[in-house]
């Protein structure tokens, strides 16, 4: 089974949370931790890492905190997870160092990279807004979300 890492599961929590406010305004990371019971202080670092890569924008001050750089539908899954944990690859072979020591003999190297580059394509097809469920959502008795994972890819 392929899984996402916590800090990336964490990141597209994040960006969820702050794609469903509808004011669009800052929030800091605190709050955005306490709705998902996130850890503060890797949640600060994940999403001083988006912010680096673009994808969110910081607010500084007593009404700071972070927001989209973009509307959700125009940020993707593929684009937090790299940002957070670099390129995805499913196999040490296919690297962006080019061939493994193998390379001459292997006969699965093709078919592990159309694997991948589904994987890269479904995650680059699959945006924030598309996390947003409509309807039923998972909340809590107080309102609040309830953390949980957000993509999980079985092969």
């Amino acid at each position: 089974m392929l899984r996402l890492t916590k800090k990336a599961d964490y990141g597209l929590m994040a960006l969820k949370y702050l794609a469903e406010q509808q004011n669009g305004s800052a929030h800091s990371a605190k709050d955005i931790a306490e709705a998902y019971h996130i850890p503060p202080q890797l949640l600060a670092k994940i999403l001083q890492t988006l912010a680096k890569a673009g994808l969110l924008v910081s607010h500084a001050g007593t009404n700071g905190g972070y927001a989209l750089s973009k509307s959700a539908s125009e940020i993707t899954a593929f684009e937090v997870i790299r940002a957070i944990d670099g390129p995805l690859f499913i196999t040490s072979c296919i690297t962006i160092h080019g061939t493994c020591d193998l390379a001459g003999h292997c006969t699965i190297k093709e078919p592990l990279r159309k694997v991948n580059d589904s994987i890269k394509d479904l995650l680059s097809g699959l945006s924030i807004a598309d996390l947003i469920e409509t309807g039923d959502t998972e909340q809590g008795a107080s309102g609040a979300p309830v953390g949980g994972g957000l993509v999980s890819i079985a092969l």
